[in-house]
């Protein structure tokens, strides 16, 4: 069986937003008890991470690094037609993942116990997002 469902999210601009009780909603919607779940964001400048979830420092820390890596406004990039994050937000789009397969275990995302999935927003504004969730057991 194959259930699939795309989730309308608003981001309040650039960060990350915590998606995994979404996704094991959708996935007990299914009534999947055992399969994969493939999760893919619709955007070229927002992305898709694994990430603990128990100390949002990591998260802040991971934003630091991703600014020292692609800071906004550099004069490297020629396409900033929506903006001076608009090239560096489609190059961190790039180096994460636009697109994650999961297991489901039990009815659930077999995530490990610090482990949460992100919707990683790279603009600095807010966006509407679309995430589609495919079902598969």
């Amino acid at each position: 069986m194959t259930h699939q469902q795309i989730l309308h999210l608003k981001t309040l601009g650039r960060g990350t937003y915590n998606i995994s009780h979404e996704l094991d909603r959708v996935i007990a919607e299914s009534g999947i008890q055992r399969g994969l779940c493939h999760v893919f964001v619709q955007h070229t400048s927002a992305s898709l991470i694994i990430c603990e979830n128990a100390d949002p420092t990591v998260r802040h820390d991971l934003e630091h690094f991703l600014n020292r890596l692609v800071p906004d406004g550099d004069p490297l990039f020629e396409h900033t037609l929506e903006g001076p994050d608009d090239m560096p937000a489609h190059v961190r789009s790039i180096l994460t993942k636009m697109d994650l397969t999961l297991p489901v275990v039990d009815g659930r995302c077999g995530l490990g116990t610090w482990q949460g999935v992100y919707l990683y927003e790279h603009r600095t504004h807010p966006q509407q997002r679309n995430v589609v969730i495919t079902l598969r057991d």
